[in-house]
């Protein structure tokens, strides 16, 4: 999957309620990726983020959050490790705000009150905990931010509204997963916040039952903000993201507690949420907090009218069968006992309208208790093409190249792909049996969705586009009707999905589910012949690991061109193992003119290469016997004439990041 993510040192441990849960769901042994200050990287993509979710602690240890913005530049980096943000808020009923602003005072029946007072510098002793969560919906960009508030002001601009600026220390931070993140184009808005209360005669000041507007935003919320804490130290700020309506209302009463004053999982009242944690980047370092540290902030927006429901409360950490006894087939979800709310009527300083949605949402999941929460879940409810297996190629004894055949899902016509771009297969109708007691075998499916994203490694067919490949297709890049094109994919046995390609008999049909088609813009390479005489291209180097060379199949032949002039259009620098040397002499073989533009970087074992190398040599390749060093990536090309593409593993991404501080570099990211 495409990101523009930072990968750098790996600083942080897991603390122990992230362990446990861990435990739980089988995937322990990976490294904390988390990192120790703020990065240039992830800096920058503060910057460019038009949001930003800020999680706090209240006067009891709550947490809460809330999200601000509206355009980018108002969230920057002001100093070494430190972000400074300028942004208009909610002054009466943002509980971020009045927890980080407002001041006791005697108020003018001469009783003390809290109140925002007008630049006045809170300046806190010891600084206090905070995370935040800088977002941008257009490009499906986030990374998370964990430190302190170090001081701030406030500045009445309305009624109700203030102008904030504040200074935030980053002590961690991370890229994280954009897998469920719905594009949104966001606008700022001065808001005019007014606190909406339940109609129902048994409403408290604790803003329990929820008015019947706040059920509506929840009913069609696709993203909420979540802020949990790892005792009074630290904090975390996230999201979780899915199809509309993926958040249920369990129940909505008043208040009902037990004789400890904590909301009960067996009374009859109270406000209680449910979700489902759908697979991710699987860190689940939200559930480890929620696991030895049960309390939960959210902050539910209406990106339309710049509605927000506020909550806090506590939470209960559901696995396996008490996780499908509240939404069946789920088998992880949490269940979130409301302890307060505000329910803001525009509330927030932006707005939103959707772009397109995630093609990793599954089906909305109805609760046990809602009429049809029993029945059974399409699989291809979501589904925009059917692809249909056609052949398995055999290159290694890991590697394959799949062809399939597309076909409409429902009425209509079939999406059309760009090279460079991936593609989203759901395998759950195969793999996903819902939850069963004990999976030794393969531990990690207790949360897997078994949705899978690969890269196209061949260009569509000119033909089956409008325009027949007269030159019109690649601009309106529109399938002809009628037509159900192939789709070729070439990937490493590695896991369930892979798994069941690789041994899949043939003789059987085999249909699986297409979510969609996504990628990064920039990941796409110049086209040769396409840009026009006044117009200059960087030439691209291409830098994959193993199957990484995967993005670069389908833009070879497109970026190479047909004149046989290969000068300052492409390089690749590709580290392959002695074991996978068939797959270069394959591809060198199908797409003319890549072999004379590439060095391979052999490692492993050269007894497993035979007499291979010399066969690449033959197909014009240069061939070095170690792994790639920093020297090789800054002799290829010219500085500020040259951009790199990169898809390698995680380890050797984050040397190559650090080598290549100042170039313009994008990459591709498949950890999810």
């Amino acid at each position: 999957m495409s990101t523009m993510v930072a990968l750098t040192a790996l600083q942080s441990q897991w603390h122990p309620g992230e362990e446990a849960v861990h435990r739980m769901l089988g995937v322990t042994g990976q490294d904390n990726p988390t990192v120790h200050g703020l990065k240039q990287a992830h800096g920058y993509r503060a910057m460019v983020s038009p949001l930003v979710a800020f999680g706090v602690l209240d006067e009891n240890g709550r947490p809460w959050v809330t999200v601000l913005g509206g355009e980018a530049g108002f969230c920057r980096p002001i100093a070494e490790n430190v972000l400074g943000v300028n942004s208009t808020a909610d002054a009466r009923f943002d509980p971020v705000v009045q927890a980080l602003f407002a001041v006791q005072k005697k108020g003018e029946t001469g009783h003390d009150e809290r109140r925002i007072v007008d630049d006045e510098v809170i300046k806190p002793e010891g600084r206090r905990v905070m995370a935040a969560l800088s977002i941008d919906l257009e490009t499906r960009d986030r990374v998370k931010f964990a430190g302190r508030f170090i001081a701030g002001a406030a500045a009445g601009t309305m009624p109700g509204v203030v102008n904030l600026q504040m200074a935030f220390a980053v002590e961690e931070a991370l890229g994280n997963c954009p897998k469920y993140l719905n594009k949104k184009h966001i606008v700022p808005h001065v808001p005019s916040p007014e606190l909406v209360r339940s109609a129902d005669p048994s409403a408290s000041e604790d803003g329990l039952p929820l008015p019947q507007e706040a059920v509506e935003v929840i009913a069609k919320a696709d993203l909420f903000f979540i802020a949990s804490k790892h005792g009074d130290g630290s904090m975390d700020a996230n999201h979780r993201g899915g199809p509309p309506g993926f958040l249920r209302v369990f129940r909505n009463l008043g208040s009902s507690t037990n004789s400890d004053g904590d909301e009960s999982e067996d009374s009859d009242g109270g406000v209680v949420l449910v979700y489902p944690e759908y697979s991710g980047n699987r860190l689940y370092q939200t559930l480890g907090n929620l696991r030895d540290d049960p309390v939960v902030g959210l902050a539910v927006p209406d990106f339309e009218t710049g509605d927000v429901l506020y909550l806090t409360g506590r939470t209960t950490i559901l696995i396996a069968e008490r996780a499908a006894a509240y939404m069946p087939r789920a088998k992880l979800a949490v269940r979130i006992d409301v302890t307060e709310a505000m329910f803001v009527r525009n509330g927030l300083p932006f707005r939103g309208s959707v772009i397109d949605y995630s093609p990793y949402n599954p089906p909305v999941r109805p609760l046990a208790t809602e009429k049809g929460g029993e029945a059974e879940i399409d699989a291809t409810a979501n589904a925009v093409a059917v692809a249909t297996l056609l052949t398995r190629q055999v290159i290694t004894p890991t590697i394959a190249r799949y062809v399939f055949k597309f076909t409409p899902a429902k009425s209509g016509s079939l999406p059309a792909w760009h090279p460079g771009q991936h593609v989203t297969f759901d395998f759950s109708s195969e793999l996903d049996h819902g939850y069963s007691h004990m999976r030794d075998d393969d531990p990690q499916s207790l949360n897997d969705d078994f949705v899978r994203t690969f890269t196209v490694s061949a260009p569509l067919d000119a033909k089956a586009l409008v325009g027949g490949g007269n030159g019109d297709a690649s601009e309106s890049h529109v399938l002809r009707d009628g037509v159900e094109p192939e789709l070729e994919i070439v990937v490493r046995r590695h896991g369930p999905a892979t798994g069941l390609l690789a041994n899949w008999k043939m003789r059987m049909p085999l249909e699986i589910p297409v979510l969609g088609f996504g990628g990064v813009e920039d990941f796409r390479m110049p086209i040769a012949g396409q840009l026009s005489s006044t117009e200059k291209s960087k030439e691209s180097i291409f830098v994959g690991g193993g199957v990484g060379i995967t993005p670069l199949l389908a833009q070879a032949a497109g970026v190479l061109g047909t004149d046989h002039d290969t000068e300052g259009k492409l390089k690749v620098l590709w580290s392959l193992r002695a074991e996978d040397l068939p797959l270069a002499v394959d591809i060198f073989h199908k797409i003319s003119g890549l072999g004379p533009v590439t060095k391979l970087f052999v490692t492993g074992s050269w007894d497993d290469a035979r007499d291979l190398p010399a066969t690449v040599k033959d197909l014009g390749a240069q061939v070095e016997r170690r792994r790639i060093a920093r020297d090789d990536l800054l002799a290829a090309g010219i500085m500020g004439e040259r951009k790199f593409f990169c898809c390698t593993g995680p380890a050797m991404m984050k040397a190559l990041l650090q080598w290549l501080e100042g170039e313009e570099v994008v990459f591709e990211s498949f950890e999810y």
